[in-house]
């Protein structure tokens, strides 16, 4: 996993991350990764599948984090994610940058647009699935530092086979102020603290 120091926080605001680029190659798969003592990285008893180095179990297309300003603690993660294979699920993610990563989405309850966090996405085989303002997204929250537009995210996906498997992917994703042009947007959802 990543170095969780204030330090990396900070190079990880200002886009440096320097000395980690071989870690944080976009679309690539983490090959024999699991946490010393535990038979899995997830709390099922079914270790962590050990795959090919550079072999990225999902495409992942327009990824962005929004930027924060001083003082906000939760921000949206947003991408499209492409199972190659087979179908998948993602079942969460991770990020030195916040202290809480959790998958949400967006729903009416009545009259009210609400969140609340999911346990997985199902990710059918060669199907673009979305992960938007509005609906499905990324959520982390008890952020260490602002993040500024400009700089990148580290994240780790953590994707479930259909035979009980965990895979996990590193993505850089850049930090942005709006989505990039052509990315669906359904409204204007802040993620201010929760």
């Amino acid at each position: 996993m990543f170095l969780t120091t204030p330090l990396l926080s900070l190079a990880c605001a200002a886009g440096g991350l320097v000395g980690t680029a071989a870690l944080l190659a976009p679309g690539t798969a983490l090959a024999d990764h699991q946490h010393p003592g535990t038979a899995s990285t997830h709390g099922s008893a079914k270790p962590v599948a050990k795959t090919k180095a550079q072999v990225a179990a999902v495409e992942v297309s327009g990824a962005w984090v929004r930027a924060t300003v001083p003082g906000q603690s939760g921000t949206g993660g947003f991408m499209s994610l492409r199972s190659k294979d087979g179908p998948l699920q993602l079942v969460g993610f991770s990020t030195p940058v916040a202290g809480s990563a959790e998958l949400h989405e967006m729903a009416m309850d009545g009259n009210v647009m609400r969140m609340r966090p999911v346990a997985s996405l199902d990710l059918p085989a060669g199907q673009a699935v979305e992960l938007k303002p509005g609906g499905h997204h990324l959520m982390l929250m008890s952020l260490k530092t602002p993040l500024k537009a400009g700089a990148s995210v580290p994240v780790v996906l953590q994707l479930k086979t259909p035979e009980g498997r965990v895979l996990e992917q590193r993505v850089s994703v850049p930090v942005r102020s709006a989505a990039p042009v052509g990315t669906p947007v359904a409204d204007t959802h802040e993620h201010h603290s929760h």
